[in-house]
């Protein structure tokens, strides 16, 4: 049941990872005062090189979560669910060795 827990979570890091790139776009962004939004891309100049393109790249991915947030919603529930089956099979499991 490890491997499966285990399964469960990689599978809904894989889904917020879209999310993850957005918030360490702006992170970044903030950090060395660049303007980042999804209109355009804008300069942002660190140590001579510009990132602005990276950084809009990564703040465009946000948009991938309509698409992700839904197969995380299902990963969630089919993991509910696989935890009330473990639990029913072992209290049966339980109480029939009694």
């Amino acid at each position: 049941m490890k491997w499966l827990r285990t399964a469960f979570v990689l599978a809904l890091l894989l889904c917020l990872a879209p999310m993850i790139s957005v918030f360490i776009a702006g992170a970044i962004a903030d950090h060395y005062g660049c303007r980042l939004h999804e209109g355009f891309v804008n300069p942002c100049v660190v140590n001579g090189n510009d990132i602005g393109t990276t950084l809009y790249n990564m703040g465009m991915m946000g948009w991938f979560m309509l698409f992700t947030l839904p197969i995380g919603a299902l990963i969630i529930l089919a993991w509910v669910i696989s935890e009330i089956v473990n639990v029913v099979r072992r209290r049966r499991a339980s109480s029939c060795s009694t």
